[in-house]
């Protein structure tokens, strides 16, 4: 899926092709955004930013990813673009672009912000599964690699459940926030052949490899990507995991 097993999670308002590009020598991946792309999302995104959130708002969401994604067509990365959406038009859209540029689509289904919840995005793809699977087979139609983002410890969601629904929706990947309960990382590499890609609080080699021991297949890191010493302590942590893991554990190595 990529190489090496180290991904910059998107950060609302600030993950776009510089910040990628100033990681590039630490990263295999990096999801851009997120990125509102219908009305209703935009609306919600632009009411969250009257509380002093930083949020991508280009009047032509479209045109700004396919800028960004230009930006990065000779990265050493792979890209992928994390995308809010309550409608499936404009994922279908993304995704055709996605696919242009051999990216990842991502869809949000881990934001909890009230607006974007309100309007049927984020979170509340995780309380609607079918929903998202439908998000998922649109995206999946245009042959993209499709990856989704959820988070653990929302009430009444199992993970697991929901990982074996968008697999067989065509999600390629599932991007886990594991909050304060990192072994369900396990769970979710138990129930399903996706690539996992375990993501919360990664900062170090330990956390790092606790991850790629319940059987993440690839670990992101949120807030501290623009902090290169962190990065590489987590770098070498994944590639030496993968260089001397002779039995790996579940999930590990897809």
């Amino acid at each position: 899926m990529f190489e090496p097993r180290l991904a910059l999670a998107s950060l609302s308002g600030e993950s776009d092709a510089a910040w990628a590009r100033s990681a590039e020598t630490h990263a295999g991946a990096a999801f851009l955004g997120g990125i509102a792309i219908d009305e209703s999302s935009r609306r919600a995104a632009r009411r969250m930013t009257e509380r002093d959130r930083d949020e991508f708002l280009p009047d032509g969401p479209l045109a700004f990813i396919e800028r960004e994604l230009d930006a990065l067509d000779d990265a050493p990365l792979r890209a992928g673009v994390n995308v809010r959406s309550s409608s499936r038009a404009p994922i279908h859209e993304v995704a055709e672009l996605c696919r242009e540029y051999d990216a990842m689509l991502e869809l949000n289904a881990h934001c909890r912000q009230d607006e974007l919840c309100a309007v049927g995005c984020g979170e509340t793809l995780l309380r609607d599964a079918h929903r998202l699977c439908e998000q998922v087979e649109t995206a999946a139609d245009t042959g993209a690699t499709v990856s989704v983002k959820v988070r653990a410890e929302v009430p009444g969601v199992s993970l697991a459940d929901t990982a074996r629904w968008i697999e067989e929706a065509g999600a390629d990947v599932i991007h886990v926030d594991a909050m304060d309960s990192e072994s369900v990382i396990r769970d979710v590499a138990d129930a399903t052949e996706l690539f996992v890609v375990a993501n919360n609080g990664v900062r170090d080699g330990e956390t790092a490899r606790e991850y790629l021991e319940y059987g993440a297949d690839a670990v992101s890191v949120g807030r501290p990507s623009d902090r290169p010493a962190i990065l590489q302590r987590v770098r070498e942590a994944v590639d030496d995991w993968f260089e001397t893991e002779t039995e790996p554990t579940a999930g590990a190595g897809r």
